[in-house]
């Protein structure tokens, strides 16, 4: 095993400006503060004979096992799902920076990390109406009712809109056509350029993204323990599902308007 890259030339190398200035190439929470975990991780897996694959199946093990975990009643259970949900977004960088270090980027990757990113916040859906329902691992199953049904339904619609992005990629590529850049996303209907631009400044529509569900479903664990009841987050699932079958056609229409197909 050799000696550790240095952190500058690492960020160099794995973390190139044009992704991180990107407005769809990298969550908030990665500029925020996780690139500069990242990359202290990537550092020493770059010496090992670890592959930036194996890096993505674990970060979709760990936002599969966030869904899981809100099986688990009381705070622990909402504390775990935060927890795994921030590992899931620590591997989403890593894997990409180790990647990009030994120059192993492959189609495989890619496919995996879209489909982990579809199952993770789909499985913290689910496991979102699981826990209004109150049917975690010490109830079974007697609280499965219509707020199980809610929490696949918000899944339903958080793939929906996953997809039809992903789909504009797809269209593109089967057009002969290159990835859409960020200046075609712009709607050229002043009407939903305008309705995007006040979505955009309330920034209402990111709780469907499994990252800041995960929050929103941790603050209202500690209000469920504080009333005794699951009232709390019986009431942020009612919520975001709203928000997120209100996006999806909202998403449409704005791809539609946009050119990302022309």
């Amino acid at each position: 095993m050799g000696a550790a890259p240095v952190l500058e030339e690492l960020r160099e190398v794995c973390q190139p400006q044009a992704k991180l200035a990107s407005r769809n190439g990298e969550h908030w929470a990665g500029r925020l503060y996780m690139r500069r975990v990242s990359l202290r991780f990537t550092r020493q897996l770059v010496r090992t004979p670890v592959t930036p694959d194996q890096l993505t199946w674990t970060m979709v093990v760990c936002g599969v096992l966030s869904g899981a975990a809100l099986l688990v009643p009381g705070l622990t259970g909402a504390v775990l799902a935060a927890l795994l949900m921030q590992l899931f977004l620590l591997f989403d960088c890593v894997d990409g920076e180790v990647a990009r270090w030994k120059g192993q980027n492959s189609a495989t990757g890619i496919y995996v990390d879209r489909l982990g990113a579809y199952l993770a916040d789909a499985a913290l859906m689910i496991g979102f109406g699981f826990r209004a329902a109150e049917s975690g691992l010490v109830g079974g199953w007697a609280g499965f009712n219509g707020w199980v049904s809610l929490g696949l339904a918000t899944a339903l619609g958080v793939v929906l809109l996953k997809a039809s992005t992903d789909l504009v990629d797809v269209a593109r590529a089967r057009r002969g056509l290159a990835v859409a850049d960020d200046e075609s996303t712009a709607p050229r209907s002043q009407g939903v350029a305008s309705l995007r631009r006040l979505a955009a400044a309330f920034k209402i529509h990111r709780v469907t993204n499994g990252i800041e569900a995960s929050l929103v479903l941790l603050a209202v664990a500690f209000a469920d323990a504080a009333t005794g009841g699951v009232e709390p987050t019986r009431w942020a699932l009612a919520a975001i599902a709203a928000i997120t079958w209100l996006m999806v056609p909202a998403h449409l229409l704005s791809i539609l308007s946009s050119s990302r197909l022309r």
